[in-house]
C-alpha cells in the first residue's frame, strides 16, 4: 500500500494506537516498549503484513531530526543541575572521549572481519559509538530503576550529551569516505567548529529564551509550550547555519531552562514528556518502515558478530579507559558499559550514508539496524537485572525525588501558612517565577483588597497581599521567607 494525503493520517493513527496499547501489554513481560515500536512499523512495512511501502530515506532523516530534538530537549529539561554537577567531568569524558574510543576500537575490529576499507569501518564505528537518548531515558523512567549514589544523572547525562560527538565523528569519517583524498587531520577543524560553536550557542540561546519566556505576555497558557518549541527549533536549525552542533546546542539549552524558573514550567514539562513519547514512538515507526526484514538476513551473522563485540569490548573499552582517571568502583564501571543501549539514533545517523550515495550504503544500513535491535533486546530487557546482579541498585520505595518529580507530581502539602507581604518585602512588584521560591513549596492563592486570586508564575505580588502557601514539610517555610525578603 502506497502512503497517500488520502489514507496516511489514518494509517499513523491507527499504527501509534496499536503501539500504545501493544505497549502497555508488553511492559508487564519487560519487553521494551521502544523495540515493539520499531517491530510495528517493521509488520506494517512492504515486507510485513501492512504492505506500506515506503523508502525514503531522506524523509526519515528529517523525520529522525525532529524527533532527536523533541528528545534531547524533553531529557535536558528533565536534567537537575545539582545531580549532574558532581559528575558533570565524567559525563563530559564519557560523551566525548568515550564515544571516540568506542567509535575507533568497533571500526578495527569491523576492519579485519570485513571487507571494508579503514574509512568505511570507522564510519560504521562511528554511527553506533554513541548510546540512545530516547532508549536510555524511556526504560530507565518507565521502569522506575532507582540507582545508587549519583549513577543514574551519570548515566542520562552520557547519553543526552554524547549524541553531538557521534553525529561530529560520522560526518567527519563519512567525508573521508567520499574524499579519500584528504588526510585525518583535516577533520579536527570540523570537530572543533561543531563542538565550540555548540556549546557557546547552547548556553546563549538558553538565556535569551529564559528572557522571552518570562519576560512575553501571552494571553493563553497553551501558547507557552508552543513558544518552547519555537525557540528549540531556532536555537538548533540556527546553530545548525552557522556550523555549530544543533543537537549539543538543543540539550545545553534545555539542561539550562530546566533548572530555571520559568512561567508555566508545569504545564510546558509535561507537554514536553508527552511530545517526546510521541515522537519516540513516530521516529521507531518511520525506522521500521524503512527497513526491509529480508534485507536483513544475509547480514544477521556479521552483525551479531559486531554487536557482541560492541557490547562485551568496545563499549567497555570506552568506559574503562575513559574514567581511569576517576574514582568509581568497579560495579559501577561495569554497569555503566552495560547501559550503552543503541536504539534509533544509529539509524537516523545511517541514512546519512545513504543519502550521500556510497557503495557499501545499503549494507551498513542493515548491519546499523540489526545492531540496535540486539542491543535494545539484550541490554534493555536486562538492566534491571544486571543493577541488582552487581548491586548497583536501591529498592523502589528509596528512590530520590528530583525536583523535576516534585514540579511534576501531584503530591498533597502537608503545612500552609497566611503570609503577610509588608511594603520593605523583597517580593513585592517581583513576579512569582522572579522570586527563586522552594520546589517543594507552592503559593496556592492571593487575597488582595479582599478578593482571592489563583495564580501563576506570571502573576506580580504587590505590597499588603496575604499569600496562602503550601508546602511539604514545615522546615521549608525557612526557604520561603528567604525567597520572599532577601
Amino acid at each position: 500500500m502506497n502512503l497517500t494525503i488520502e489514507n496516511i493520517l489514518l494509517v499513523g493513527s491507527l499504527l501509534l494506537l496499536v503501539s500504545i496499547i501493544a505497549g502497555k501489554t508488553t511492559y508487564k513481560f519487560g519487553v521494551p516498549t521502544l523495540l515493539l515500536f520499531l517491530f510495528i512499523g517493521m509488520l506494517a512495512g512492504s515486507d510485513g503484513i501492512g504492505g506500506i511501502r515506503f523508502d525514503n530515506p531522506k524523509l526519515a532523516q528529517f523525520i529522525g531530526i525532529v524527533s532527536l530534538n523533541f528528545i534531547l530537549f524533553s531529557g535536558g529539561l528533565d536534567t537537575n543541575w545539582k545531580d549532574v554537577k558532581p559528575i558533570l567531568k565524567e559525563g563530559v569524558v564519557l560523551s566525548t572521549l568515550g564515544v571516540l574510543l568506542t567509535a575507533v576500537s568497533l571500526g578495527i575490529f569491523v576492519y579485519y572481519v570485513t571487507d571494508f576499507t579503514i574509512y568505511e569501518s570507522l564510519l560504521l564505528g562511528s554511527i553506533v559509538s554513541s548510546t540512545d537518548a530516547a532508549a536510555v531515558f524511556s526504560i530507565l523512567r518507565s521502569k522506575s530503576i532507582a540507582l545508587k549514589t549519583n549513577l543514574r544523572p551519570t548515566l542520562e547525562l552520557e547519553s543526552g550529551s554524547n549524541d553531538p560527538m557521534a553525529y561530529v565523528l560520522t560526518l567527519a569519517f563519512l567525508t573521508l569516505v567520499i574524499h579519500q583524498d584528504q588526510s585525518f587531520i583535516s577533520i579536527i577543524p570540523l570537530f572543533l567548529q561543531q563542538m565550540v560553536l555548540g556549546g557557546i550557542a547552547g548556553i546563549a540561546f538558553g538565556v535569551s529564551s529564559k528572557y522571552i519566556i518570562n519576560k512575553i505576555k501571552l494571553d493563553f497558557e497553551g501558547l507557552y509550550p508552543v513558544l518552547v518549541i519555537t525557540l528549540m527549533f531556532i536555537t538548533f536549525s540556527a546553530t545548525d547555519f552557522v556550523g555549530g552542533n544543533g543537537f549539543l546546542a538543543i540539550y545545553i539549552c534545555a539542561v539550562y531552562l530546566g533548572n530555571q524558573d520559568l512561567i508555566h514550567k508545569k504545564t510546558i514539562l509535561k507537554m514536553f514528556d508527552g511530545l517526546a513519547w510521541l515522537m519516540q514512538i513516530v521516529l521507531f515507526l518511520t525506522l521500521g518502515l524503512l527497513v526491509f526484514p529480508s534485507q536483513i538476513i544475509p547480514y544477521m551473522g556479521i552483525g551479531l558478530l559486531i554487536s557482541v563485540f560492541l557490547i562485551l569490548v568496545a563499549r567497555p573499552i570506552g568506559v574503562f579507559i575513559s574514567l581511569i582517571f576517576f574514582k568509581m568502583k568497579l560495579k559501577r564501571r561495569f554497569y555503566i558499559s552495560w547501559v550503552g543501549l543503541r536504539g534509533a539514533v544509529p539509524i537516523v545517523f545511517a541514512t546519512y550514508p545513504l543519502l550521500a550515495g556510497i557503495d557499501k550504503a545499503h549494507m551498513i544500513f542493515n548491519i546499523v539496524f540489526f545492531i540496535s535491535v540486539t542491543s535494545i533486546l539484550i541490554q534493555g530487557t536486562t538492566l534491571s537485572i544486571v543493577a541488582k546482579w552487581l548491586n548497583v541498585a536501591l529498592p523502589e520505595q528509596a528512590k530520590r525525588l528530583t525536583a523535576t518529580d516534585l514540579l511534576m507530581s501531584d503530591n498533597p502539602k502537608a503545612e500552609m501558612k497566611e503570609i503577610l507581604i509588608t511594603s520593605g518585602c523583597f517580593a513585592v512588584d517581583k513576579k512569582i517565577v522572579e522570586l527563586g521560591f522552594p520546589k517543594n513549596a507552592i503559593i496556592a492563592m492571593i487575597i488582595r483588597d479582599n478578593n482571592y486570586m489563583t495564580p501563576n508564575g506570571a502573576t506580580v505580588i504587590k505590597a499588603e497581599d496575604t499569600l496562602i502557601v503550601l508546602a511539604d514539610k514545615h522546615n521549608v517555610f525557612d526557604e520561603v521567607y528567604k525567597a520572599l525578603e532577601k
